[in-house]
């Protein structure tokens, strides 16, 4: 199947230990009531996607030890981390929001970029993807570190700012971080006519003097090969 509108709304992370409960809580420093909404808002997101024939890609998120490098459990035991969204706990679940029979879900095993996890970039690939859509948990760490990666392979970055949250830097400072280094868009869920189309033309000039079929295909030819589990498959394992 390819994207029928070049556009692919990414959710990231958003899961029970991301979202509510004692873990959520211990980590997140704004009003709780802020993740709730965001949750809503994603929620609401999907629905336009898949009302607008925008492909929908599930990522999640999974912190055992046993997937952690050693930088990682280094780290946890200096800042006295717990592992969080364990594999097969109510903290990994996704909340609120579940991916329909048919659509993707890939897993990121202790590691916060996307493309790090298997099969997710040559699953863009083969969808004819152009522009990611970024909604979840958090913007400055999961969902920036894959709008860096996807900026840099040659996809247009939008980020729906009323369906995500900072957890480390104030939101409005990672926002203009990511339109000042990656381009990207920002929007909102509730206008659709700017985020579900087509990906946006390229400059005229930066399209002569910039890319080049080689430079084009190179960049595509640089994607992983791997599979995704399907939303029914994910559940089914899970």
């Amino acid at each position: 199947m390819r994207a029928a509108t070049g556009t692919a709304l990414v959710v990231v992370d958003v899961q029970n230990d991301f979202c509510v409960g004692p873990v959520a809580g211990s980590r997140y420093r704004g009003d709780p009531a802020r993740l709730a909404t965001v949750t809503a808002n994603v929620v609401r997101a999907v629905d336009v996607a898949r009302r607008h024939g925008t492909e929908v890609v599930f990522v999640r998120f999974l912190g055992d030890v046993a997937y952690q490098g050693a930088s990682w459990r280094q780290r946890d035991r200096a800042l006295g981390k717990r592992p969080k969204c364990l594999d097969g706990s109510w903290g990994a679940e996704f909340h609120q929001v579940a991916p329909a029979p048919g659509e993707r879900v890939f897993t990121k095993r202790a590691c916060f970029d996307a493309f790090l996890g298997d099969g997710f970039e040559s699953y863009l690939a083969r969808l004819g993807a152009e522009r990611l859509v970024f909604a979840g948990l958090y913007t400055d760490v999961c969902v920036d570190s894959t709008a860096r990666t996807a900026f840099q392979k040659g996809y247009h970055v939008t980020v729906l700012t009323d369906c995500t949250a900072s957890l480390h830097l104030p939101d409005e400072e990672i926002l203009r971080f990511v339109r000042l280094v990656y381009g990207a868009h920002v929007t909102t869920h509730d206008r659709p006519e700017s985020w579900s189309g087509p990906a946006p033309g390229e400059d005229m000039w930066s399209a002569r003097h910039t890319a080049t079929p080689e430079s084009t295909a190179s960049t595509r030819r640089r994607r992983s090969t791997g599979t995704g589990e399907t939303g029914a498959s994910r559940r089914a394992s899970d």
